[in-house]
């Protein structure tokens, strides 16, 4: 494999292939998802399943995954205990043996190093976060989560060099284009693919004023717009 496989699921949702083998799913949601591509039983293989916060379009398939794969979920520690609870999923399915992390806190599982970090949203348990993903080859991927911007997204700039950013765009419910293509002023990825968006009508249905400010906020940053279903290499 020439690098990291990103494959943008639709929503937040994300499933990454590294170069060691490993797959990792972010947000899981294919059921009811109006955008969806692929349904959560095509998935055989889950070596790690990220939870941002609990909100349906969020935790959606995580637990169902977990139970077919064997795949670790990471979140919230109140998160993941419904997850487990609701699923009757074994400690070993949670990571830390059940018990979840927070923000600040950094574990490594298969040998992804994964740090939470802040978001500012809202969540039907724990709280909302982020994560930085450090992979086998040192790759570094920034999944924001559904946030507003924070100015401490430079400190992570600083702390960590993002190769690949994820970064919601809708509005309504997170970051816009305007709070969005700012943000990448702080973080300095080398790249960025947008997210949540048009998956409601509420919200905005195309990235192309992202794209346009972006341009022009962060010039240097390669701003990669996938359809669901489509990949790029990290």
């Amino acid at each position: 494999m020439a690098g990291n496989d990103v494959t943008w699921l639709s929503h937040a949702s994300f499933s990454i292939t590294t170069t060691g083998g490993k797959v990792i799913l972010i947000d899981p949601w294919m059921s009811g998802n109006p955008l969806a591509v692929s349904d959560a039983e095509d998935i055989t293989q889950a070596d790690l399943i990220l939870v941002t916060h609990g909100h349906f379009d969020h935790t959606g398939d995580a637990g169902a995954i977990s139970k077919a794969t064997g795949g670790v979920i990471v979140g919230m520690p109140e998160t993941v205990s419904q997850l487990k609870d609701e699923h009757q999923l074994p400690d070993e399915n949670i990571v830390l043996g059940g018990m979840g992390m927070n923000i600040g806190g950094t574990v490594t599982v298969n040998n992804i190093q994964i740090t939470m970090t802040q978001a500012f949203h809202s969540s039907e348990s724990g709280a909302p976060c982020g994560y930085i993903l450090t992979l086998e080859d040192g790759t570094t991927i920034y999944h924001a989560g559904d946030t507003g911007i924070f100015s401490s997204m430079a400190i992570l700039s600083e702390i960590y060099s993002i190769d690949l950013a994820l970064l919601p765009i809708g509005s309504v419910f997170t970051m816009d284009a305007i709070q969005a293509s700012a943000a990448l002023k702080m973080l300095k990825p080398t790249k960025v693919i947008p997210m949540h968006y048009k998956t409601f009508p509420i919200l905005a249905q195309d990235p192309l004023e992202f794209v346009d400010m972006a341009g022009k906020q962060a010039p240097t940053v390669e701003v990669v717009v996938l359809e669901p279903g489509q990949s790029c290499t990290v």
